[in-house]
């Protein structure tokens, strides 16, 4: 019933007991018809390996590769054609989870920004899905998408025109905002150029105002759910791990703040992410 678009299978604080109770508690939510997929999100080559083994491994999983701008410091030309090659595997549905990250600053800030146009490039020059991480740096994060050709009209024609929420069909760059926590403005800006926003636990926080702003002013059409487990756990389950099945309760506060039915929000951000990852039904 639901897409869970941004997991950590591949996690690399688990234990492989771990690893495998998560997974196993994930393919349960799908026997149990709570979850339909989930992407396991590369964040550096080892990562991005593990999630393309998990999705062969899995029906119900796909692999998203890339380096995150935690690791760029790490990260070589070697890798990076690594990860092209990855990229070209099957069940590998995009580019992530890629940008920048100037609050923790784990690698230099030239280093995540020369990372981060590589591998818009990358997903540029192979038509593929980017999934994007941002974190105080939303405007320069912003810019170097454009400079890049993210939301080009070359790249839109590579997808169709996404259905309308209002009057008129809007461009689809497939750019996909992960765990998005920035304004409601800034939301308008890049689903105007053809971008779609994730929602994760947070929006079930008493106190996330902005994330709520969120979810009313952006029409469903572009919206998708998403856990970023093991992290960012939803009410009521916040001081535990995150696991793939919570993202239900994500979903359930969309729909109590679009005043929807959870069956129908379910079923909007399912076909949502299948569009956007390329599934077919």
């Amino acid at each position: 019933m639901l897409y869970d678009s941004h997991a950590h299978l591949n996690n690399e604080g688990f234990t492989e007991e771990e690893r495998a109770e998560f997974i196993a508690l994930a393919d349960t939510a799908v026997k149990n018809g709570v979850l339909s997929y989930v992407n396991d999100v590369g964040f550096d080559l080892a990562s991005s390996k593990m999630a393309v083994d998990h999705a062969n491994a899995y029906p119900w999983c796909y692999a998203v590769v890339g380096c995150h701008p935690h690791d760029a410091d790490n990260f070589d030309e070697v890798q990076f054609e690594m990860i092209k090659a990855l990229a070209r595997k099957d069940r590998v549905q995009a580019i992530g989870e890629i940008g920048l990250d100037f609050h923790y600053d784990n690698s230099d800030r030239e280093a995540q920004r020369y990372w981060f146009r590589r591998q818009i490039q990358l997903a540029v020059e192979l038509k593929m899905p980017i999934v994007i991480h941002s974190r105080d740096a939303d405007n320069e994060c912003l810019q170097i998408l454009k400079e890049e050709g993210a939301f080009s009209d070359a790249r839109c024609a590579c997808f169709p025109t996404r259905p309308a929420a209002g009057a008129h069909c809007v461009p689809d760059a497939r750019v996909l905002l992960h765990c998005f926590s920035g304004s409601a403005e800034l939301g308008k800006q890049y689903v105007k150029l053809g971008a779609w926003l994730s929602l994760a636990g947070p929006l079930t926080y008493k106190n996330n105002r902005k994330g709520v702003e969120v979810a009313e002013t952006i029409p469903i059409e572009y919206l998708l759910v998403e856990t970023d487990s093991p992290y960012l756990t939803p009410e009521p389950h916040r001081g535990k791990k995150n696991r793939p099945e919570f993202v239900q309760f994500t979903a359930r506060r969309l729909a109590d703040i679009k005043k929807m039915s959870y069956e129908e929000t379910a079923r909007i951000t399912l076909e949502n992410a299948m569009r956007f990852f390329s599934i077919e039904k």
